[in-house]
């Protein structure tokens, strides 16, 4: 890749119902990613890798504790006012284990924690690694030592020195920027500061009451509050909105941003409006649900538009990822491409990238010298009993009561075994306390005990607690078999984990297929956890399996392990990021319009014409085409344009004359084309004149038999019958196999009519439309350049596959399509007809005397260039054309007289030398993303960008 890669931005433009947002339409679109050979890195957690606590100069609590202390509120004395078990206790009795440090670097500067987990005081606070997400935060830091990084993340709580939660606004601003200045000078850490109850609003209320049981397949088994339920929707705004500001604030340009996890799922917008040239990524660490579950959220739209900001967006397994896609084309209606999403604009990049572990430090914790003893032990503990360990935390998709059931369904199966096999199960206390789970897990444990269990032998061994780092190495590392039967979970560390401590043993791991991990680890043996036959079973095959069996599983685990670590993903996902944003340079973009330009232009015409398609381009393209009427301020400014006398304004549009009639027949002096291009009615008139009378439409019979066929076998797909073409729609199908079933009808047609008929079909959006060859909106554009070549200023706007013709014609350039229809012999040739002997001539004549400045081509990238010039390359055409003014003897032939049914050669008339004038007042928009392949030379993002400029141009908006 090249040391600077340089491409047009793109932008969303859809509105979300945040606070305080200014539209996307009304942000500058002419920025552009640039990124340098070793980019600075923002990474974006909810939190950082840190836990704070304060204290006095002199090294004791800056409290007095629970009673009389005046930095804590009341009642602050009670156990839920300790801090949670984000951070790491420091005390010796403490039940919970010293953190897994990370030993990590942030630009080359050590961390202030050992691998001992001690904490360094440094001024009036302390700094302890803080618990979980210990593989993120590895990868993450990792990354410092090829480029400089910078983190971002709320500061979480802050406590005193005797574990007691400060109040948010107990903390002063000297210790906020004591905290500031002490974290970025020695880690370039920036911690944002959240208030008690916006923090709270945000994480408990709506991260882990909303988003995290809808991620694990858990919907809402209770009503909720419809007001709390709006303010914790406002907090998860809110506090998004303060990360993507302090991401503004520490922006350098040419800076890769990297956002982390559900907890800020609409930042990526957010700092797309701020930062439309801004290279971002997300990761997801969590599950992404089916679009079923998906769609059960309020705020669905929202959630993946937000996430639709960003440039690339990673998750832990291919299904995952497609299931977003999904979501993107079943929920928000946007097309998928086979690297991710067509959106707003944009086109956003989807790809898996399993996370890791960091397997050096493990490798290097599990031989600690305070493991072996408790190996020792434990072995001693349960001697001659062969031993199942399961750790996981205390939730509901962990899978703890199904692992429970099974392995008394194994004791149960397999009497043999009972007295011979443990199970010791360490569950660590969740976040939020579930009652009613921790009580059903002692029932079970208590019910499997007292069936199984002897005054010598206990079968299960609860311990719902948090265990030191040796313990948990130890058990890991004695285990004859490690099982996990989450029955949703992200990525689990843990059996990553389990697979390292096992490089002496070879103990196998029973792993549930529903965690991230499973398509991961092909040397596991995967269970479903709901079926506890089955997972019994597995346990009796796991338990006699040869040591030679266990060996080769093992060996494949562990060279995974190793060669996909923690660092291995964080430099994956930032290369696949940088490459992805670099393939942009590769291309030609299609430039955002230039609103200055275009204006001086239209502003210094004395004669101007205007053509714009209608759906997709005037109005937004809706799933029901009946709704697509048009809009007020649409209605205001087409009506404004059109009664300009020096402008002539046409809409060429797919719809039939009566809806067109119907929706734009008030508007006065505007000319129509309907059916693409089959009939055409002139300003001022209310005469429709059919350009296909004489066609030839006997085809429409094997036309309709086919779309009959898949009619009936698509539900939510139709058929619209016109005059001269037939349009076979499945915008109300489902998503996946309306495509399908598309692709086989338009494979269908090409077989069976196609070949043998004188018709085409246009693949549109969400449709199949099938027509004669000769009848395109193309012949209409260069028909009304033909009868009105003193145009000084020529604007043509259009949205898909059915514009290009329109485009082709401004370009000059017919290409294949345009060679096959001068083929055509016969009546089809007719369509032409109805231009009149005196119209040539008088067309011939005012090109004679016509003015031609005619502008060579430019370079690329130049507005007024490749894209700004008429015939030059554009991309997506693969072909250019030079501009040549007509020579006298070509205006003299196409002067002479026409008979009745005469056919006009429209290119022959004059057309190229016609426009050549039009060279620097030529507007050709398609609306869409810059990278959309169209012939032209400009683009705009959405219908609503075109109508402000249209708007502009009329007078009836304000720039």
């Amino acid at each position: 890749m090249s040391s600077i890669a340089t491409f047009h931005s793109t932008s969303s433009t859809s509105s979300l119902s945040f606070p305080k947002v200014v539209p996307l339409t009304e942000l500058p679109e002419t920025a552009q990613i640039v990124l340098s050979e070793r980019p600075r890195l923002i990474n974006v957690t909810h939190q950082i890798p840190f836990a704070c606590t304060l204290i006095d100069r002199t090294g004791q609590a800056s409290s007095t504790g629970p009673n009389g202390n005046p930095l804590l509120s009341n009642g602050a004395g009670s156990p839920t006012n300790r801090r949670s078990s984000f951070a790491v206790p420091r005390h010796p009795a403490a039940s919970s284990p010293p953190v897994d440090t990370i030993n990590s670097t942030v630009n080359g500067v050590n961390c202030a924690n050992g691998l001992d987990g001690t904490s360094e005081i440094d001024g009036d606070c302390i700094l302890e690694a803080r618990r979980g997400h210990s593989a993120m935060y590895s990868g993450i830091l990792s990354l410092s030592k090829d480029y400089e990084t910078v983190q971002i993340g709320w500061v979480g709580e802050i406590a005193d020195q005797d574990g007691y939660i400060v109040p948010s606004k107990n903390l002063t601003e000297k210790h906020k920027q004591n905290l500031k200045d002490k974290l970025w000078e020695r880690e370039k850490v920036v911690p944002i500061f959240l208030e008690d109850g916006r923090a709270a609003g945000h994480y408990e209320g709506y991260c882990k009451t909303v988003l995290w049981p809808l991620f694990h397949y858990l919907l809402w088994d209770e009503a909720t509050d419809g007001r709390q339920e709006k303010k914790n929707w406002d907090d998860y705004v809110f506090v998004n909105q303060q990360f993507a500001d302090a991401i503004v604030e520490q922006y350098q340009p040419g800076d890769v941003v990297w956002i982390h996890d559900y907890h800020l799922l609409l930042v990526p917008h957010m700092l797309r409006q701020k930062l439309p040239g801004a290279a971002i990524g997300v990761f997801i660490h969590a599950p992404f649900p089916s679009s079923e579950i998906f769609r059960c959220l309020p705020k669905r739209v929202e959630v993946l538009n937000g996430l639709l900001g960003a440039n690339q967006i990673g998750f832990q397994t291919y299904s995952y990822a497609r299931h977003f896609i999904s979501c993107c084309t079943r929920v928000n209606g946007y097309e998928s491409t086979p690297r991710g999403v067509d959106a707003m604009g944009s086109t956003v990049w989807v790809g898996t990238f399993p996370i890791g572990i960091d397997a050096e430090r493990v490798e290097r914790q599990r031989k600690a010298p305070g493991v072996l003893p408790k190996m020792e032990a434990i072995r001693k503990t349960y001697k001659g009993k062969r031993i199942i360990v399961g750790r996981d935390k205390l939730d509901l998709v962990k899978g703890v009561q199904q692992k429970l059931q099974a392995f008394e369904k194994f004791l149960n199966d397999y009497p043999e075994m009972q007295g011979q096999v443990v199970l010791i199960q360490v569950t660590s206390p969740p976040l939020v306390e579930n009652p009613k789970l921790e009580a059903k897990i002692a029932e079970l444990v208590a019910h499997i005990n007292g069936t199984y269990g002897s005054l010598n032998f206990t079968p299960v061994h609860h311990y719902h607690q948090h265990i030191d780092r040796d313990e948990y190495y130890a058990l890991l590392s004695v285990a004859d078999i490690g099982l996990i039967t989450s029955v949703r979970d992200g990525m689990n560390t843990t059996s990553l984990e389990y697979i390292m401590c096992q490089n002496e043993n070879y103990g196998p791991l029973i792993l549930s297929e529903f965690t991230g991990t499973a398509g991961s680890l092909g040397g596991a043996m995967m269970v479903n956890p709901w079926d506890y036959q089955g997972v019994a079973r597995v346990i009796y095959d796991a338990l006699n399996l040869t040591q030679e069996d266990k060996f080769a599983r093992h060996n494949q685990l562990h060279k995974h392990v190793l060669a996909h670590t923690a660092q291995f993903w964080a430099k994956n996902f930032i290369s696949e990021l940088i490459l992805n944003v670099g393939t942009w340079d590769q291309s030609t973009p299609t430039p955002h319009l230039d609103q200055g330009l275009i204006v001086e232009k239209y502003n210094s015409a004395k004669k101007r014409l205007l053509m714009f398609d209608y759906d997709g381009t005037l109005t937004p393209i809706r799933k029901t085409p009946g709704a697509a009427v048009p809009q007020e301020h649409m209605l205001k400014a087409l009506t404004a344009l059109a009664n300009d006398p020096n402008n002539v304004v046409w809409v060429i549009s797919g719809r039939d004359q009566k809806v067109l009639e119907e929706w734009l027949g008030e508007v006065e002096n505007l000319g129509f084309s309907a059916e693409h291009g089959s009939f055409m009615r002139q300003p001022g008139s209310k005469k429709w004149i059919n350009l296909t009378e004489s066609l030839d439409m006997s085809w429409k019979s094997d036309v309709i038999e086919i779309f009959t066929y898949y009619t009936e076998r698509t539900q939510g797909s139709f058929i619209e019958h016109k005059r001269s073409s037939l349009t076979w729609h499945f915008r109300m199908a489902d998503p996946e196999f309306g495509a399908f079933q598309a692709k086989e009808c338009q494979n269908h047609l090409e077989n069976a009519v196609l070949s043998k008929l004188p018709v085409e079909i246009l693949v549109g959006k969400k449709n199949l439309e099938v027509r004669p060859t000769i009848v395109n909106k193309g012949e209409i554009v260069k028909r009304l350049l033909i009868q009105h070549p003193d145009a000084e200023f020529v604007l043509c706007a259009g949205d898909d596959k059915t514009d290009e013709d329109m485009f082709r014609a401004l370009a000059g350039n017919g290409g294949a399509a345009a060679q096959r229809r001068e083929s055509i012999n016969g009546n089809n040739r007719a369509i032409l007809e109805p231009f009149t002997d005196e119209l040539v001539a008088a067309t011939a004549a005012k090109i004679a005397h016509a003015t031609f400045r005619h502008s060579p081509v430019q370079a690329p990238l130049t507005p007024l260039g490749s894209k700004g010039h008429l015939g030059s390359q554009s991309n997506g055409s693969g072909s250019s054309s030079q501009l040549k003014a007509p020579t006298p003897d070509s205006v003299a032939t196409s002067q002479q007289p026409l008979g009745p049914g005469s056919v006009v050669n429209v290119g022959s008339v004059g057309l190229q030398g016609s426009l050549a004038h039009l060279a620097n007042e030529h507007f050709s928009i398609t609306i869409g993303h810059a990278l959309k392949k169209t012939l032209a030379n400009w683009h705009v993002t959405s219908p609503e960008e075109l109508i402000r400029v249209l708007g502009i141009l009329s007078g009836v908006t304000q720039p």
